[in-house]
């Protein structure tokens, strides 16, 4: 598939020098680097959170204001991660020469920081973009050892990954309580920028439950003013107290990575990183619920014809699927969704970030308004597909496999299913379809994702016509 570059002020401070946000290859299912490796199936929760409020900077011995005695305890919890990938190229002078060339491989390297968060495990908290694609991770500890380490699971939409390493004597980090940050409070960031080594800078809250960064997944970011630059991603950021509220992810700057921090830095909370954590820990992926509705933006267009104030804000139902939760809660289309748990809903990527952040089996209330009343219900939400059979759907698709778009390309406007990957010499192979095509569309209608796909192809459309996008060129197949 085309490389599709995404927002290029917006890029993950990690990777070497800085990668700008990352580019969209949709091939087979977005893999993460030890999605299969999973560990045992304990559930073991990490430590519980502390709730009391930050204290006042400690002083040292001669009575000066110091953040070092909390550092102390800090520093050694938090660890350089280094990745190398190796990455087939072709040769140009055998092609300049006529030849056909040959594969020649070449090693990519690229770093990151992580937080010890189980000193008796070895399990790392980083982010998934720290490691993806690594052929091999290492860690090195602030006294110098240095191991390789194993990784137990990865989220690509949240940038949550879980890395373990097999070492005696390490430090872990307490875990604070995320839901309790307020804008101003002080907050510390500890990493490995540009590689230096580990180096600590500090600065405020200016921003929680920040949401809204093109291609960076699901969002509920910490924003701080605590300098975050290349190579600072999967590092900690600390309250006064010394305890983790955050896994460092990203910055912003007009100018790109290379231009430096300019006071926008954004991590990832805790408490997201904990239950992201646990899921991996047990189930080796993450687990995500959905309410089973399509919702669209309120244009002027939508709000007349449904009766709507045009200066109303929300996310209009469009579309309920059959026995989902918002069926069950008795939501229908032209519903305006205005809150949900409370928290204000002003678009339809606005519930649907929300809704993505939230486990199976989570209750949300719903706050909408229908014929210019405010309703409320519950919904629980429902564990939503992975991967579809395309022979479960349609013997036409026979052989072929359709996944979701990574969050994080939902971000830059684009809709559709992947097909992860095509049998060779199966009636989808015979149909001309490749492992990596985007399914745009069902006989010219637009497919927004792996429900909405499921739920037009239950109409068995004959003729059957895809609408598809492979490389940089779009076209239709007919499946016969």
């Amino acid at each position: 598939m085309r490389r599709s570059t995404l927002f290029a002020a917006l890029f993950l401070a990690a990777l070497g020098g800085g990668v700008m946000a990352r580019l969209i290859t949709p091939s087979a299912a977005d893999p993460t680097p030890g999605q299969a490796m999973l560990a045992s199936a304990a559930e073991a929760a990490l430590p519980a959170p502390a709730l009391a409020a930050s204290p006042a900077p400690p002083t040292t011995s001669s009575g000066m204001p110091s953040l070092a005695p909390m550092l102390e305890r800090v520093t050694p919890a938090v660890v350089n991660i280094y990745t190398k990938q190796v990455v087939r190229v072709s040769n140009p002078l055998a092609q300049f020469f006529g030849g056909r060339g040959f594969p020649q491989e070449r090693v990519q390297q690229s770093l990151g920081s992580g937080v010890i968060v189980d000193a008796t495990r070895g399990l790392i908290l980083t982010n998934n973009h720290v490691v993806e694609g690594a052929d091999a991770v290492s860690v090195t500890l602030g006294d110098g050892r240095t191991f390789e380490a194993q990784p137990i699971g990865s989220d690509a939409d949240t940038d949550v990954a879980v890395i373990k390493i097999d070492a005696k004597g390490l430090q872990a980090i307490p875990l604070a309580d995320s839901a309790a940050l307020r804008v101003g409070d002080y907050v510390v960031a500890v990493g490995n920028p540009f590689g230096l080594g580990q180096t600590v800078t500090s600065g405020i809250v200016s921003a929680v439950g920040r949401s809204g960064l093109t291609g960076l997944g699901y969002q509920n970011f910490i924003q701080t003013d605590a300098s975050i630059n290349p190579g600072n991603s999967g590092g900690a950021l600390v309250n006064l107290r010394g305890e983790l509220v955050g896994v460092n992810s990203a910055s912003y700057n007009p100018q790109g990575s290379n231009a430096g921090n300019i006071g926008l830095g954004f991590a990832i909370p805790v408490n997201l990183a904990r239950e992201v954590m646990r899921q991996l820990m047990a189930y080796g992926e993450v687990r995500r619920g959905s309410l089973g509705m399509d919702t669209r933006d309120l244009s002027t267009e939508l709000a007349k014809q449904f009766g709507i104030q045009p200066s109303a804000r929300g996310a209009l139902v469009a579309r309920v699927y059959r026995g989902s939760p918002a069926e069950t809660a008795g939501l229908k289309p032209g519903d305006l969704v205005v809150t949900a748990n409370g928290q204000r809903v002003d678009t339809a990527e606005g519930l649907h970030n929300l809704e993505g952040l939230l486990p199976v089996g989570q209750p949300v209330r719903l706050e909408y308004q229908r014929d210019g009343k405010l309703q409320s219900a519950v919904a629980t939400l429902k564990a939503q597909p992975k991967e579809l059979d395309g022979a479960a759907i349609d013997a036409r698709l026979a052989g072929a496999s359709f996944t979701d778009l990574p969050e994080r390309y939902r971000q830059q406007g684009l809709r559709g299913v992947i097909i992860a990957k095509v049998t060779p010499g199966s009636r989808a192979a015979r149909n001309n379809l490749d492992g990596g095509d985007l399914v745009l569309g069902i006989n010219r209608k637009v497919v927004v994702d792996l429900a909405d796909f499921s739920a037009q192809m239950g109409a068995k459309p004959s003729p059957l016509v895809l609408n598809l996008q492979r490389g940089s060129a779009r076209g239709e197949l007919r499946m016969d």
